[in-house]
């Protein structure tokens, strides 16, 4: 009898972590949950509320509107995808700016959202049967799950990877600036007091700097068929 997993992906900004997860989700038909998503709606949400254009901004003035903030995935039959809901408006198209990118990092350092999106994910977790990755899936949110993959790549390539994806969507960036911020959010992602991102003990380490999105999904169900996991 096959049994579902918990498949936990964790890595760096713009190592492929989404699109390694969401066709994963696809072939084993299991929830993905896109942890990033949850904290760029949390960032658009702030943005849209002026949060961080007083100089004072501080997380006491962010954590008392966190009871404002309601989160939730919906299928999109249309574009065969799952979009992210706040308070019932679909953001899914409104949280790849890097507007909101260059604001995560600063959000996600708050132990109070980490706490109420760690509960949320769980929930959703609860049954098993999900892909779900993030900067801290594998250690914190689903420290007992069956597979842990830790994503890499070089700067350079992960930096071209974001600079061509916001190209497509129409935003006018340079190569450069993309890369700046990459670095940025590597600092803060590895450096923060809460829930920091780093490779767990029990983490499988894959550089996809020069391995296609094929070749990494032979390389995830062979890792599954080598440990034995019945799925």
């Amino acid at each position: 009898m096959n049994q579902k997993i918990i498949i936990a992906i964790d890595g760096y900004s713009s190592s492929g972590k989404s699109t390694l997860a969401k066709a994963i989700s696809k072939k084993l038909k299991y929830k993905y949950i896109d942890s990033g998503a949850m904290y760029r709606s949390v960032a658009l949400f702030a943005i849209r509320k002026k949060i961080f254009d007083s100089d004072l901004w501080n997380t006491r003035n962010f954590i008392s509107i966190l009871k404002e903030i309601r989160l939730k995935f919906k299928w999109n039959k249309k574009y065969n995808q799952t979009d992210i809901f706040l308070n019932e408006e679909n953001i899914q198209s409104k949280i790849r700016s890097e507007k909101v990118a260059a604001k995560v990092s600063l959000i996600a350092q708050i132990p109070e959202l980490r706490d109420k999106l760690t509960t949320m994910q769980r929930n959703i977790g609860k049954n098993k049967g999900i892909v779900i990755d993030g900067r801290d899936v594998g250690n914190c949110v689903f420290p007992k799950s069956e597979l842990k993959i830790f994503m890499k790549g070089s700067i350079e390539i992960r930096s071209y990877r974001r600079y061509q994806d916001l190209k497509k969507r129409g935003e006018e960036v340079s190569y450069e600036e993309v890369k700046k911020n990459i670095i940025h959010r590597d600092i803060m992602d590895t450096s923060r007091n809460v829930s920091p991102l780093k490779k767990s003990i029990d983490s499988i380490e894959i550089d996809n700097t020069f391995l296609s999105i094929d070749e990494q999904l032979n390389l995830i169900f062979q890792l599954i068929k080598n440990n034995h996991i019945i799925i």
